[in-house]
């Protein structure tokens, strides 16, 4: 008898760890990064072929990093969300393309030129926010992905709240939803812009 309550109690352990995993969200991530200085870096801008970003730029301000490409079927999906949350003017948001060449299976980039990529890249982001709308304050152009590296994005969409003084406060992964916006983001960018 003693033999058979071993193996049972050790299946009542696997499945109540089973039912746990299977309450928690994939897509729910921590990041190493948070309550950690956002990673510095300077990239092209999309809008200003001639100027910059850096997250340098924005010190003082809370402000969203929402990380997207053109061939991401999920940013197709929280894209309207952002055009509209966008024209509330409660926070600024940065969009920064991600891999928009490198990332598309359909283009061999490494028979592009760096001028030629950088240029595909505008076209494409470019045509892609006027088709759809542009929610954002500034895009920066991440055309190898290094900086998606560095913030520890793994897929598109990404967004990061970032507080005044350059703090990684929350990331958010997959597409916001009008729930995460108004439940997790909002009531966040309003404590911290206290």
């Amino acid at each position: 008898m003693k033999r058979f309550l071993i193996p049972l109690g050790v299946f009542f352990v696997l499945l109540v760890f089973l039912g746990v995993g299977l309450t928690l969200n994939p897509r729910d991530v921590p990041s190493p990064l948070k309550d950690k200085p956002a990673p510095a870096f300077t990239l092209p801008r999309l809008e200003q072929v001639d100027k910059t970003f850096s997250p340098a730029d924005m010190k003082g301000k809370v402000w969203l990093l929402n990380v997207w490409a053109s061939w991401c079927v999920s940013c197709r999906q929280e894209h309207p969300l952002l055009v509209s949350f966008s024209k509330e003017g409660k926070v600024p948001i940065v969009g920064l393309s991600y891999k928009e060449v490198r990332g598309d299976s359909e283009i061999d980039a490494g028979k592009l030129s760096p001028d030629d990529e950088l240029n595909l890249t505008r076209r494409r982001s470019n045509a892609w926010l006027a088709a759809r709308g542009n929610p954002y304050a500034v895009v920066a152009l991440d055309l190898d992905g290094r900086v998606g590296i560095d913030y520890g994005v793994y897929g598109v969409p990404e967004t990061y709240v970032i507080d005044k003084t350059g703090l990684i406060r929350m990331k958010h992964t997959g597409p916001i939803t009008p729930e995460s916006l108004k439940t997790q983001i909002l009531p966040l960018v309003a404590e911290l812009s206290k």
